[in-house]
């Protein structure tokens, strides 16, 4: 057996067309991939295949290939596009003497390298535990022995048992660590549902520009980098525009072809920002040859992770590649469906607040207006539309209205009648048969 090496860069690419040819858009995103690792590709191996070999996936002749390569280019790695089973990497590892990561493996390193919150790095080392845990046998037989040493003799458990309890007992541990602060993020969603404010989503493969147009929407210091899962960890900001309820919106992570499932169970803080969203704005690279097949892809992600019949707002990023003049697409309903913009350059970005502004500004709010006794022509105007949902009398003469209307309309019936909107009105909730204030839901709570 080789001795692995402990570091190294170089790094050749293999990827088989199983039952057809290897298209170029296949071996440029893979490229992309390696190098967000950072690795450096000295060497592409393609061909294909009508079914995997089982002993080392791409055969023996492509093995051989692949070794006489490593040799000529001094590599140090060979990346593998496609999920190898343990066997498959460890035999072609045997045979070129080099270490083989598959396409899990190397995705879930740029995770690895990328998370910067505590969750992140949970859900990371989490779903590495995993994936470790399916291959301990790879590179490991000199272990299948028992300890020997004075008081170490005879029967015991070997060191492959050892590591693979205690990799349970580490996945265990940091399941219930990933659990506690699912909960404190529950409980921060929570209290977002409890005051009725729409919440948004980007979802999009990654490298679409969904970090853009966030920092754009937003002014917000989001990472942003032309490198494929620059962002792993969620962030939510709100997000203002006239005359539209305040909104919050969720920059995620982004989703690519064939993601592993290690990662879909892991990151379950990201994914359900998504999944619990009233809108998913779904960005797209309007430049991106592939982009109906990306957003294929990203439709069967989401799918899978149970917001498949959530809005969509299809986002066309990148339009200042591509040439196409901004422009929006409606639906049958005649709501937006599609918007062309580009988020680096700000053009269509107007267009894009219009269309949140038409989705949401005209959508109907339970609110609390407090209304003083020189007031009753704007509480006979609420009465005579229709909008009163309750009223109390507050001791002084005045009323506290529960009203239901958009904020538009109520904006421009408070203007009209002298009120200060922002200081007389509130959203509420209903609890138990009763309405009330957000303000007053919240000390009831505590």
């Amino acid at each position: 057996m080789f001795e692995r090496p402990e570091s190294g860069e170089r790094a050749i690419l293999v990827r088989l067309g199983l039952g057809r040819p290897v298209t170029a858009d296949e071996l440029a995103e893979f490229e992309a991939l390696a190098r967000s690792a950072g690795a450096v590709p000295v060497a592409t191996i393609s061909g294909s295949r009508r079914v995997p070999d089982s002993r080392y996936f791409v055969g023996s002749g492509k093995a051989a290939e692949i070794r006489d390569q490593a040799a000529a280019t001094a590599a140090d790695l060979i990346l593998v596009d496609h999920g190898l089973s343990p066997s498959q990497e460890r035999n072609l590892e045997r045979c070129v003497g080099r270490r083989v990561l598959d396409r899990t493996g190397l995705i879930l390193d740029i995770f690895a390298q990328r998370a910067r919150s505590a969750e992140g790095q949970i859900e990371v080392e989490l779903a590495q535990l995993r994936h470790l845990a399916t291959r301990l046998v790879r590179g490991w037989t000199h272990l299948e022995r028992q300890k020997g040493g004075i008081g170490l003799r005879g029967p015991g458990e070997t060191q492959l048992e050892t590591d693979r309890r205690l990799l349970g007992r580490r996945i265990r541990t940091l399941s219930a660590r990933l659990d506690k602060l699912a909960r404190q993020r529950d409980t921060g969603r929570a209290v977002r549902k409890r005051v009725p404010v729409p919440s948004i989503a980007l979802v999009g493969y990654t490298n679409a520009g969904k970090s853009t147009l966030f920092r754009a929407l937003t002014g917000s210091d989001a990472y942003v980098a032309d490198q494929l899962f620059a962002t792993l960890d969620p962030t939510v900001r709100r997000l203002r525009l006239p005359h539209t309820p305040e909104l919050v919106i969720a920059d995620t992570v982004g989703f690519v072809r064939d993601l592993p499932h290690e990662l879909v169970a892991a990151f379950r803080s990201t994914l359900l920002e998504a999944r619990a969203a009233d809108l998913l704005l779904h960005v797209v690279d309007a430049a991106d040859p592939e982009r109906e097949l990306r957003v294929a892809q990203v439709d069967a992600v989401l799918a899978e992770i149970g917001a498949g019949a959530i809005p969509q707002l299809r986002i066309y990023n990148k339009i200042d590649r591509s040439g196409r003049p901004t422009s929006v697409t409606r639906g049958a309903d005649g709501q937006p469906a599609a918007i062309w913009l580009s988020a680096a350059t700000g053009a269509g970005l107007p267009l894009l607040r219009a269309g949140l502004h038409e989705l949401f500004g005209s959508r109907p709010l339970l609110c609390e207006v407090l209304l003083g006794p020189a007031e009753g022509r704007l509480r006979a105007c609420f009465y005579e539309l229709g909008l009163v949902r309750g009223e109390q009398p507050d001791g002084a003469g005045g009323w506290r209205m529960q009203v239901e209307a958009s904020r538009a309309r109520l904006e421009e019936l408070c203007r009209d009648a002298g009120v200060d909107f922002d200081r007389r009105v509130a959203p509420c909730l209903p609890r138990d048969g009763f309405v009330e204030s957000a303000a007053q839901a919240a000390i009831s709570a505590a």
